[in-house]
């Protein structure tokens, strides 16, 4: 069995000291932390727990000087990327007797401000995108009558399937991910739909980590109805965390069915 790259996965330099090994653990597996995932699918949870367990059995084998010694000796026979090149590990004084490696350190609380912050928060909203556009290409799969389309912009985009002999039905549907669904992201989302949308009903989910208040949204779709009077467009802002829809009286039956699958897990 071929051995993994515990530097590689920690980000690590095979060089990297004891206190390197620790914090770019507690970086790396905060990350991944069960309340930073809950609001995801069970198949992305689990690769979330999939991968924390990764991390930690590579912090419980580079943070024990003999355990990782024997590591650096069969990465390198395996010739794994930049194993072997750690200093050597100085024997332990209680080698020979019985010895259980320290326990991973707890994630420590996460910085509010600074670079480290931003690349933090940059990586787990990438993440999660990629999970909840994940899921929702599932559930549109699932949907069946749709093919993928490529829109500039957005994230996803799929159009109703010809008949044999009959005009194909539906709307078109889009998706794109915001960190924040707000009257600015709407105002962009609509536009842009309706360019693509070629005089056809379009529908547009857009998913954001946090929402404007239930009235800015209202009157954000309120106002591009106003200004694009005849467009048969619809803009469905969606919390990212539960699923949970500003779904307008006329929202097509294909979205409402979508979302209630997204929401119950179906």
């Amino acid at each position: 069995m071929a051995v993994k790259n515990y530097y590689e996965l920690l980000d690590l330099a095979p060089t990297a000291t004891s206190d390197e090994i620790k914090r770019a653990f507690r970086l790396q597996i905060a990350r991944y932390h069960p309340d930073k995932v809950q609001h995801l699918g069970k198949e992305f949870q689990a690769m979330a727990a999939e991968r924390a367990a990764e991390l930690t059995e590579a912090y419980r084998i580079l943070s024990d000087e003999g355990r990782r010694a024997e590591y650096d000796r069969q990465a390198a026979a395996d010739g794994v990327a930049a194993a072997g090149a750690a200093p050597a590990a100085a024997p332990r004084p209680d080698a020979g007797a019985a010895y259980t490696p320290p326990p991973p350190p707890p994630p420590v609380e996460e910085p509010q401000s600074g670079p480290q912050f931003s690349q933090e928060r940059a990586t787990r909203d990438e993440f999660v995108r990629k999970a909840l556009l994940g899921r929702l290409r599932q559930a549109v799969d699932m949907l069946g009558g749709y093919s993928d389309a490529q829109v500039r912009g957005f994230d996803l985009a799929w159009i109703p399937k010809p008949k044999m002999f009959a005009r194909a039905k539906g709307p078109r549907l889009m998706a794109r991910f915001v960190s924040r669904v707000d009257g600015e992201a709407i105002a962009d989302a609509w536009v842009q739909a309706i360019k693509w949308s070629a005089g056809e009903e379009v529908s547009v989910l857009l998913i954001g980590q946090a929402l404007a208040p239930a009235g800015e949204l209202a009157t954000a779709i309120a106002d591009q109805r106003r200004k694009s009077r005849g467009a048969k467009a619809t803009v469905i802002p969606i919390d990212a965390r539960n699923w949970d829809a500003r779904l307008p009286t006329d929202a097509p039956d294909v979205a409402k069915t979508l979302l209630t699958r997204l929401k119950s897990g179906g």
